[in-house]
């Protein structure tokens, strides 16, 4: 077994200060983080336009200030400090403007935005106010992740030179169709925003864990794309008009590296966002569940299996959060950092740069596709100047 322990900054809470107030947006997602476990964090208000979803919410934070809309939330209060944004992903960029605009710090649920000129507008808008955004990642902080961004920290795999990065989920196309209640229908039987959205428009799950580790930056991109036309011609809310249920790209770094990049929403496969970094020294290749343990290959030697630590049940949390949450123990890693951060007035770690840099190599990615694997340049959004 691998012997490599990984020590980073603890995640725990500051002593003394006020209590960030936060509200929340959207009772799907948004009812799985542990904000209100925070010991300097008190959620003021929420909001979800479905009156079953502001019951979620209002049971999950125990908050009594529910809201019907995020505008009459922010014209009625003015004692906020921060925003989560768990509303649908078309409406992220809007969203978060809104909430910035008006002097609120903001984390948001994946992606960061649906388009190159709304990854613009959120980097704008955060320059212009010089407010807190982050990105509720939760590749960032799966423990494998952890793992791997302080193994490569301490020179352990040399370069990384070549990454897997992947993200299953097998959408039943029937389901997609008729079935209520799911993904692609909103309570009230409307179509949701799921629906024939580009797999390749959903990357960060995947992309996130090579950008979670080593910061480098994607710069160019050669993706192809395959679908049933017939089926995606049914699907009544394509408003991207995406021909794809899976997309594979192949993407070049800033260091001169390359990552294999799969989205696939229809195939036989066990749901699962997982990375292999591949590098001078060695290699970790993330567990598939009941398939492969956590594994570290060294250069010269043989694979044996990797024990990852329960990183959430250490000091890095609050006392209160030290326990398992979703998508790998994230959840409460997320929660934690976007407080700390606006406790420390610092930038949290997926900022929006770090968001943008794992959010807008996929949508280039499906422009690729749609050029049959056209290479094309991803533009860059880090800080401007």
């Amino acid at each position: 077994m691998m012997a490599m322990a990984a020590v980073a900054g603890s995640a725990a809470a500051q002593p003394g200060g006020k209590k960030i107030r936060l509200a929340i947006v959207g009772g799907g997602f948004g009812t799985s983080f542990y904000f209100h476990q925070h010991p300097q964090c008190e959620v003021t208000a929420v909001t979800d336009l479905y009156a079953e979803r502001r019951q979620r919410l209002r049971d999950t934070y125990h908050c009594d200030n529910v809201y019907e809309s995020l505008e009459e939330m922010l014209k009625r209060r003015r004692d906020l400090d921060a925003v989560a944004v768990f509303s649908d992903v078309p409406s992220h960029v809007k969203h978060a403007r809104m909430c910035m605009e008006r002097g609120l710090h903001v984390i948001s649920a994946v992606p960061a935005c649906a388009n190159l000129e709304e990854a613009e507008e959120l980097r704008a808008v955060k320059e212009k106010t010089g407010l807190r955004y982050m990105m509720a990642e939760t590749s960032y902080y799966r423990q494998a992740c952890i793992y791997a961004r302080e193994l490569y920290q301490k020179g352990g795999f040399g370069q990384i030179i070549y990454n897997e990065v992947e993200y299953y989920h097998d959408f039943n196309f029937e389901e997609r169709m008729t079935r209520r209640p799911s993904l692609y229908f909103n309570p009230d039987g409307s179509n949701s925003w799921r629906q024939g959205w580009a797999p390749m428009h959903y990357p960060t799950h995947s992309i996130g864990l090579a950008v979670a580790v080593t910061k480098e930056r994607v710069t160019s991109v050669s993706c192809l794309g395959l679908g049933d036309r017939e089926k995606m011609a049914r699907i009544p809310n394509n408003r991207l008009k995406n021909p794809f249920f899976n997309e594979f790209a192949l993407m070049e770094t800033s260091g001169g590296h390359v990552i294999r990049h799969n989205e696939c929403r229809q195939i036989s496969s066990l749901e699962v966002e997982r990375a292999q970094w591949f590098g001078e020294k060695g290699s970790l290749y993330m567990a598939i569940p009941g398939v492969l343990p956590n594994t570290w290959q060294p250069r010269h030697g043989k694979p044996a299996p990797v024990d990852i630590p329960d990183y959430w049940s250490t000091d890095r949390l609050p006392p209160a959060m030290r326990h398992n949450s979703g998508h790998g123990g994230s959840h409460t890693f997320l929660s934690a950092e976007f407080i700390n951060a606006l406790v420390e007035n610092r930038e949290p770690t997926v900022n929006v740069y770090e968001a943008l840099a794992m959010t807008v190599p996929g949508l280039v990615a499906h422009q690729s596709a749609l050029k049959n694997g056209e290479r094309l340049k991803v533009p860059r959004f880090d800080r401007a100047g």
